[in-house]
């Protein structure tokens, strides 16, 4: 079910003597409806479902109203475009196919009135939600097939073959998707774990033809190798989506996750990433995923959450200028 966001979520500090560059996101941000135009658009998915499912700690449903608390406070440029709020949706129980559908209409029905959408999970499920988004405004009218890529900073491949949908799944059920259509599946997956993904997983992502680099070789020394990485990646393609698994981190970093991380990628490194990405100019949709409140510990996550979605928006209108 889609639903407005509560207004009441967009408060904090003031400082009226310092003008329009003294601004906060709580002074900027307004609710979208269908004659927003431009900007970047904040949609939240309200579901752990896929989580639950895939055994893992629940909570994150909760995720999309924290993001926005502290958000609400950050500072914003003096010369940021439109900031639009565009509500959430919100899984009913287990209806978790309802509620991918009805998040992947509303992203296209967003990218169609031209604005940026970053997508606030929720668990991993969200993926296959904001590709189809994606999928759906890119064919349409298209006279052929859209060359997309998916970055996807994670622990996890989740590639995982299951009886139903999960978080686990999201990048198979894309890559099926892909087949259905005919589409080429572009999938690069950083910071992968080599002790949370069996065996069955690393053969499937190598038998999709997937790119990924494990934790161990995402550390700050080798981020000169990581960004030609991404580059090389990304220059034969025509759109990319970013996806960005909050449990990709160090759990001293990100504790309020679905499964915290042992190693994890450093935070510097995921900015660097995201950044590059941001840079390319073929970015066209990006979302975060699986922060869990219920484990966050004084507010730690929150604020690394809430950091990464605004230095997106800062780093997309820099590109724009």
């Amino acid at each position: 079910m889609n639903q407005a966001v509560d207004r009441s979520v967009w408060q904090g500090r003031v400082d009226a003597l310092e003008g329009e560059l003294g601004a906060r996101w709580h002074q900027r941000i307004a609710l979208a409806d269908e004659h927003s135009r431009g900007g970047v658009a904040l949609l939240g998915f309200a579901c752990d479902a896929g989580v639950q499912r895939n055994h893992g700690r629940i909570g994150a449903r909760a995720a999309p109203t924290q993001i926005r608390r502290f958000l609400a406070n950050i500072p914003v440029s003096g010369q940021a475009g439109a900031l639009w709020d565009a509500g959430d949706v919100r899984c009913i129980g287990d209806e978790l196919e309802l509620a991918q559908a009805e998040f992947s209409a509303r992203m296209a029905a967003l990218l169609a009135q031209g604005v940026f959408p970053i997508g606030l999970g929720g668990g991993h499920e969200i993926a296959y939600a904001s590709f189809g988004g994606l999928a759906e405004h890119l064919s349409r009218n298209a006279e052929r097939a859209p060359n997309i890529g998916i970055i996807n900073l994670d622990a996890h491949f989740d590639l995982r073959r299951d009886e139903r949908a999960s978080s686990g799944t999201p990048f198979l059920q894309i890559a099926n998707e892909c087949a259905r259509r005919g589409w080429a599946f572009h999938y690069l997956c950083l910071g992968v774990s080599e002790f949370a993904n069996t065996a069955a997983l690393f053969e499937r992502a190598g038998a999709l033809g997937a790119n990924w680099r494990l934790d161990e070789q995402m550390q700050e020394r080798h981020l000169p190798e990581i960004l030609a990485q991404v580059e090389a990646f990304i220059a034969p393609l025509e759109a990319i989506y970013l996806t960005i698994d909050l449990d990709v981190l160090p759990a001293a970093v990100a504790p309020g996750v679905s499964a915290p991380s042992a190693l994890g990628v450093p935070l510097a490194v995921v900015e660097a990433v995201a950044d590059r990405v941001c840079a390319s100019g073929k970015l066209r949709v990006a979302d975060l995923a699986e922060f869990n409140p219920e484990f966050d510990v004084d507010g730690h996550t929150a604020r690394v959450v809430a950091r990464l979605a605004a230095r997106m928006v800062s780093r997309l209108e820099k590109k724009d200028e």
